[in-house]
């Protein structure tokens, strides 16, 4: 059993495999945090949390390791709940009432009930144990159990409680657009560090996710504390360190111009906030997610096999589509080895530019006169499958769908509706809008052999407003516009189980554990410069796997940076992940595409290693000229090693790689420039001489077992 219970304490232990989680009711009825680390015994932690008085301005110092922490009473620091009841009282209280126990499929889940002493309101605190991968699953049900309304002004999935350390450390990523995913590291004292998305999408400039350790932990070495919330419109998180050297991370739906109406009988679900612990560094920290995805997140995760290599025509045509050219660029993409053609942004409408034929789903004659089947039947007999980019969520104010319903886009009355991209967002918490999505969708799939979809949003929410809803119900759109886009993709992977999803928006502005429930794997970012690419993919390292990772190989130099770089560099950059070949083949030389046809060979050799195997970061590219990257397979028989080098100076030769994941007993081969064979203790202590010269060089080496 992963749950222990001492019913007379009123304590409660999560054990997984190698962690204990505990926590408990006290006398008044508050649930406290005790401990959260390495595997201990329940008995140990009764007397961990007691009540605190410090002076009359800091009375109930236990509450600050509450496990939700309601704004009432003497609480002040940021709360996971915050609520208004019908006669106008704000202050919460909630109390111990019940715990429930359940398994499904092998997984523990402990529920624990809070009542509020004098309003019929009801919290269900769920933790859902991962027991294998030291995961703990939480979110809260808010349920009104009354006759009257009550009003949710902030409700988060989870209180996480630190255990004292000599200081911390809080690491993130951040960005923009075209630099997503950028890892950041600060130090934590007094006050509040507050990562957030008001911007409706998950945004590009930070991910719902947060590690903290005590500023020495390393890639192996070292605790850390971690999370990631699995929500895909507006979220925050607060880590907050108290007076009291308390550390705490509160995190779940934004509550920035965010209120829910909880009407009798009504219940409000967060989204899930999973939290884990290690003792052994960051890399170990990323992989435990990674396994978690493959295993319990993904729709097509370990059991689909590898992502196919497709090849997208944007960067070789754009808007002008024309079947002759498209079949002249599949005709390539196949002899290369792609599995899977894609026909991006231009394909329906009158969609000659940016400018206009958003949400107008139907195929334009002009382009394509017998429809889609005259590239889905040609590129079928080519070996590849067939995928089209969508943005379902958007509409151009020149189409006829925004002519025929204006008021489906947000808005507020006697304001300019701005335009980004020369786009508005529909508003997706309208059930009419809902509907139309899933309506055209469902036709688009039915009607054409269609196994990929690139599903784009390239503008965040202005102007929420949704004028023909009661003013109560205003500031639920934040909310209601991310479930309808989650039942729309359920219905649709329902209905089509064998179509594959890509989540874009602009790039990596939509990524969490949300989406990726329903998506098959996420574009990364829009910048596909190779070298710019090792950073963004590091720091989505941290949390996402590779498997979920699409990286293309685009023309040199790229638009970003104008940086030129040879195709192998581009190629291993891009192997890093699930490949995608993005750039202009007609302007490939026969010399560049037999190399390209050799590299993607070579990648579907190694792709079940990088998609589902165990990532190192041994070398980052933010530490140094030289970084480097590792793939192992479950069995510790065959590893992949990617070497990066930014620029050589003086003639210098690079220090020999040590890899990791092998077994130290075994023998290997390594083939790399030249071929030897070397125990996995050498290798792992000794390292891999590596050979790389001048500016952006780069090297794969496969290891191999020869036992």
């Amino acid at each position: 059993m992963s749950i222990q219970i001492d019913e007379n304490k009123r304590l409660f232990a999560i054990s997984t495999d190698r962690t204990s989680y505990v926590f408990g009711a006290d006398a008044k009825g508050n649930l406290l945090h005790h401990y959260w680390g390495d595997k201990v015994r329940i008995e140990d932690c009764a007397n961990l949390t007691q009540a605190f008085y410090h002076s009359h301005f800091d009375a109930e110092v236990e509450r600050e390791k509450e496990e939700i922490s309601p704004w009432g009473g003497l609480n002040f620091v940021e709360p996971s709940l915050k609520v208004r009841y019908s006669d106008g009282v704000r202050d919460c209280s909630l109390r111990y009432a019940e715990y429930a126990l359940a398994e499904e499929g092998g997984i523990e889940t402990l529920t624990i009930t809070m009542n509020d002493p004098h309003y019929p309101l009801e919290a269900k605190l769920e933790y859902r144990v991962i027991a294998d991968l030291d995961l703990i699953e939480r979110r809260v049900r808010i349920i009104n159990e009354g006759t009257e309304d009550i009003r949710i002004e902030a409700a988060h999935s989870a209180v996480w409680c630190i255990p004292s350390l000599q200081a911390y450390r809080l690491t993130h990523v951040a960005g923009k657009w075209e630099s997503e995913t950028n890892v950041r590291s600060t130090a934590l004292t007094e006050g509040k560090k507050v990562l957030e998305s008001r911007r409706g999408i998950t945004s590009h400039h930070a991910n719902p996710w947060f590690a903290i350790d005590d500023g020495h932990t390393d890639e192996t070495y070292g605790q850390v504390w971690f999370g990631a919330l699995a929500w895909s419109g507006n979220w925050k998180i607060t880590a907050e360190q108290t007076a009291f050297g308390h550390v705490r991370v509160v995190g779940g739906v934004n509550d920035f111009d965010f209120e829910w109406l909880l009407q009798p009988g009504e219940t409000f679900e967060t989204p899930v906030f999973t939290g884990g612990y290690t003792g052994h560094g960051f890399g170990d920290m990323s992989r435990k997610f990674h396994r978690y995805q493959l295993t319990h997140i993904l729709p097509s995760g370990l059991s689909s096999g590898p992502r196919k290599v497709l090849y997208n025509s944007w960067e070789a045509t754009t808007f002008d589509i024309r079947v002759e050219e498209q079949l002249a660029l599949a005709d390539k993409a196949a002899k290369l080895g792609a599995e899977l053609f894609v026909v991006d942004d231009g394909w329906f409408g009158k969609r000659n530019n940016d400018q206009a034929g958003l949400g107008d789903w139907y195929v334009n004659e002009e382009k394509l006169p017998n429809g889609l089947g005259e590239l889905i039947g040609p590129i079928n007999a080519m070996g590849m499958d067939f995928g089209l980019w969508v943005e379902p969520e958007m509409v151009n104010p020149d189409s006829d769908l925004y002519r025929a319903h204006p008021d489906w886009v947000y808005h507020f009355p006697n304001r300019d509706r701005s335009t980004a991209r020369n786009q508005l967002v529909l508003n997706l918490a309208q059930p009419e809008v809902k509907q139309f999505i899933l309506g055209f969708m469902t036709k688009l799939l039915s009607e054409n052999n269609i196994k990929f979809i690139k599903w784009d949003m390239n503008r965040a929410i202005s102007e929420p407003g949704w004028p023909e809803a009661p003013p109560e119900r205003q500031r639920e759109i934040w909310v209601r516009h991310v479930q309808h886009l989650y039942e729309i993709w359920a219905e649709l992977r329902r209905q089509f189980p064998d179509v594959a999803f890509e989540s874009c928006s602009s790039g990596g502005g939509r990524i969490d554990f949300g989406i990726l429930r329903y998506a098959d794997q996420a574009w990364v970012s829009d910048n596909t410069d190779a070298f710019d690419r090792l950073a963004i993919q590091e720091g989505y390292s941290y949390v996402y796997c590779p498997k979920a990772m699409m990286n293309w190989v685009t023309d040199s130099p790229s638009h970003a940076n104008r940086r030129a770089v040879t195709l192998k560099y581009r190629f291993h950059s891009a192997m890093a992940g699930s490949l995608g070949i993005g750039g202009n083949l007609n302007r490939w030389t026969e010399d560049e595409l037999k190399e390209a046809g050799e590299l993607i060979a070579v990648y579907k050799e190694i792709r079940p290693i990088v998609q589902h195997g165990r990532q190192y970061r041994l070398l980052a590219p933010r530490e140094g000229s030289l970084s480097a990257l590792q793939y192992v397979d479950d069995d510790c028989r065959e590893s992949v090693l990617f070497v990066f080098l930014q620029a050589q100076q003086f003639g210098d030769g690079q220090p020999r790689v040590r890899v990791a994941g092998l077994d130290p007993e075994r023998v290997y081969r390594v083939e790399g420039d030249e071929a030897f064979e070397m125990s996995g203790s050498g290798l792992m202590n000794i390292g891999v001489p590596v050979a790389l010269y001048g500016d952006y060089d780069s090297a794969m080496i496969r290891i191999r077992a020869i036992d």
